[in-house]
């Protein structure tokens, strides 16, 4: 009772002076005001509240602080309505629809004005706070950001822990006053990890209620700013914001005219629409590149999880002191299980360009494995170990129609990184690369701070830049989770910032994870998830390995096309796909870059299916994965043009699969369909469904 007094004293002055906004189908109503001298909104869909009554405001350090004795100085409103085409993505071209409001605040004690622009979209609404160069606010440096978002019940959470510097954790499905007692567990160990607190969640944040309203909540152009997490009062039930601090606990320095990055709250009925939401994308800036031709999605395998698994090393040599420059490899003992070398990288390049790869990663290729960690010096990114002949393998990839793909890990030693970046770039320019994956591995080195802090966001943006300069593509791992920026720079074609498959070959990644990120971590971007495990018995890999991989061969199928990317791996060795060359098939024919995408079941936690049709031609493919349950799919096909036949390939868990005792039962049959087909499949517990269908039969 006493919670409802306070929240009705809140609510009634808000109303009484509100400034309203609608989205354009006006479902969803976002009311601004000022209250006891504080800015505040609320936001509801369909008359349901979403966000109750919840402040805005930044503390400040150098300046007093952006909080309260504020009043409305004027608003102005606007709509915008355009329909853009990705480089790459989804679906061939994105439509931008939104009401704005621009509110200007002035500080009435100190006469300085903030404004807080509000833009509206039928699939939710994103806030942020943009600040004038005026007198009393000129380089900011910012104590705390205060954004409230006040949810409306104990709602269905599907979080991870907040913390500076990962997001390879586990999701946990819960309460939101579940969350306390589940945080220490739900912390498990990572290599570098700074945990915020007993209710600190990332976003993005998927959130369901009892009314079966889905809400998300996340960031979008995270520039120059720190990353945004959400610390949770669990006897109001409000999110209130947390950003990230730097070495000395700053948390943002700002030189005005500055604007925050968005703030947003996706909503709807449905949770598909959560799925097909372009909000995050839409609040980034336009495409800033003039030239994007060279920019292509990319099909690739990788001399990777035999290192992962621990069959073989990245490192040369034994682990020992060395000094770039001057540590002559070729008297350095040899592990003997060094898997980048010429023999062994020739042998994927013949299995992957064989099958239609575009493109072979290949890590532990250059000098410095030895002595990594915690180094002001421990790479070099142009400098080949002895059993890697660069200029050869490169000619031996293109001569069979394939790329090299860079890898450059720093183990955030992002000072030695910057130093050599663009000679690093300009090498891979020299020896026909265009696509680096990099790595930030282990604590920012050496003046300390977080992978998730204003420097790291500017760092990673930076070499996006640079990259872009050199006509090169970054996929970044390690790095903070994306926030849509692959609108403005599309040679961002991917990022980790989450747990992947790695994770498999040791603690595992549950039944439900592949179910929940879609509605999580890539609603900001795609992610390298690197999928296409046929091996599950990682002891067949490495003997000294135990671990299982989670997942049915069907399941992994279904990833190409569940999880978006517009870089794919295939990630298991050449001589495990060997073995089901005819599952194999369906990941040498799924596409990656789409004209359309249709989610056609979801449910977080439960089950995803997603239909997408590839650019520039009438061949659909669809994916769907199951959680923790099994799945029973009644799938209609009225997606396929009216009139034609198609032939459909499908690759389903077999009637005794299992993800743990028989993960390789499947089935792949072949049926005539159009667009009146109704097929009946099921999903197995941590098991999925792929299909390819073909126009023309």
């Amino acid at each position: 009772m006493k919670m409802k007094i306070v929240l009705a004293m809140l609510l009634l002055p808000l109303l009484a002076v509100a400034q309203t906004i609608t989205s354009p189908d006006k479902n969803i109503v976002v009311k601004v005001g000022v209250n006891g001298g504080r800015p505040c909104y609320e936001m509801s869909y369909k008359g349901q509240t979403v966000v109750r009554p919840s402040y805005l405001g930044l503390e400040l350090i150098n300046y007093p602080s952006l909080m309260e004795h504020f009043m409305i100085d004027k608003t102005e409103q606007s709509t915008f309505d355009e329909t853009w085409k990705p480089v790459w993505g989804e679906v061939s071209q994105i439509r931008n629809h939104y009401n704005e409001m621009a509110v200007t605040l002035l500080q009435t004690d100190t006469k300085r004005r903030l404004v807080i622009r509000f833009r509206v979209y039928d699939d939710g609404m994103g806030f942020r706070y943009e600040f004038p160069r005026q007198e009393g606010m000129d380089n900011i440096v910012v104590k705390e950001e205060h954004s409230q978002f006040a949810m409306t019940g104990d709602h269905t959470a599907y979080w991870i822990p907040g913390d500076y510097d990962t997001d390879e954790y586990e999701y946990h499905i819960s309460k939101l006053s579940e969350i306390r007692g589940l945080m220490k567990q739900a912390i498990t160990p990572n290599a570098t990890q700074t945990p915020i607190g007993p209710t600190a969640v990332q976003t993005s944040l998927q959130l369901k209620t009892d009314k079966e309203l889905y809400i998300n909540i996340h960031e979008a152009a995270l520039v120059d700013y720190s990353a945004m997490h959400l610390v949770l009062d669990d006897k109001t039930m409000t999110f209130e914001s947390c950003l990230t601090p730097d070495s000395k606990g700053r948390k943002g320095y700002l030189r005005c005219p500055a604007t925050s990055p968005w703030r947003t709250v996706m909503v709807s009925d449905d949770a598909r629409n959560i799925l097909a939401s372009h909000l995050i994308l839409n609040l980034n800036e336009p495409c800033k590149l003039t030239d994007t031709s060279w920019i292509h999605p990319v099909k690739y395998m990788g001399v990777w999880w035999e290192m992962i698994t621990g069959k073989s090393t990245w490192n040369y040599a034994d682990y020992q002191a060395i000094k770039l420059g001057e540590t002559d490899y070729t008297k350095l003992k040899p592990t003997g299980r060094h898997a980048p070398n010429n023999v062994r990288v020739k042998e994927y390049i013949d299995f992957a360009s064989k099958h239609g790869f575009s493109q072979l990663l290949v890590e532990g290729w250059n000098q410095g494995w030895e002595d990594t960690w915690q180094k002001q010096y421990n790479y070099s990114f142009t400098k080949s170990y002895p059993d890697f002949d660069v200029p050869m393998l490169q000619a031996y990839a293109n001569a069979r129609g394939m790329k090299l793909m860079m890898h450059h890990e720093t183990s955030s030693s992002v000072v030695n990184y910057e130093r050599q970046l663009d000679a690093a770039y300009q090498f891979m320019n020299d020896n026909g690369y265009d696509v680096v994956k990099s790595g930030y591995v282990g604590n920012i080195f050496p003046n300390g701070g977080h992978h998730f802090d204003q420097w790291m966001i500017d760092h990673y943006l930076y070499c996006v830049k640079e990259a872009a300069r050199h006509h090169i593509m970054v996929n970044a791992h390690e790095a903070v989770r994306p926030t849509g920026l692959c609108r403005t720079y599309p040679n961002m074609i991917g990022n980790e910032s989450a747990r992947g498959t790695e994770f498999q070959a040791s603690e595992g990644c549950t039944l439900k994870h592949v179910t929940i990120l879609p509605f999580t971590r890539l609603q900001g971007g795609p992610m390298d998830y690197t999928p296409g495990i046929f091996e599950m018995d990682v002891n067949k890999v490495n003997p000294d390995n135990y671990a299982r991989v989670m997942a049915t061969i069907c399941n992994q199928l279904a990833l190409y096309v569940t999880l978006y990317s517009p870089l794919q791996m295939a990630a298991d060795l050449p001589e495990n796909y060997e073995k089901h060359l005819d599952a194999f098939k369906f990941i040498e024919d799924v596409a990656v870059d789409w004209d359309d995408s249709r989610y056609l079941e979801a449910e977080p936690g439960e089950y995803i299916t997603v239909a997408r049709k590839a650019k520039g031609s009438e061949e659909w493919f669809v994916g769907s994965v199951a959680g923790n349950h099994a799945h029973e799919s009644k799938l209609k096909l009225d997606f396929l043009t009216p009139g034609k036949q198609y032939e459909a390939t499908i690759y389903c868990d077999g009637k005794k699969a299992d993800w743990k005792t028989n993960p390789t039962d499947y089935t792949i049959k072949k049926v005539k369909v159009n667009h009146k087909s109704l097929l009946k499949l099921r999903a197995v517990s941590g098991g999925g469904y792929a299909i390819s269908i073909k126009a023309g039969y």
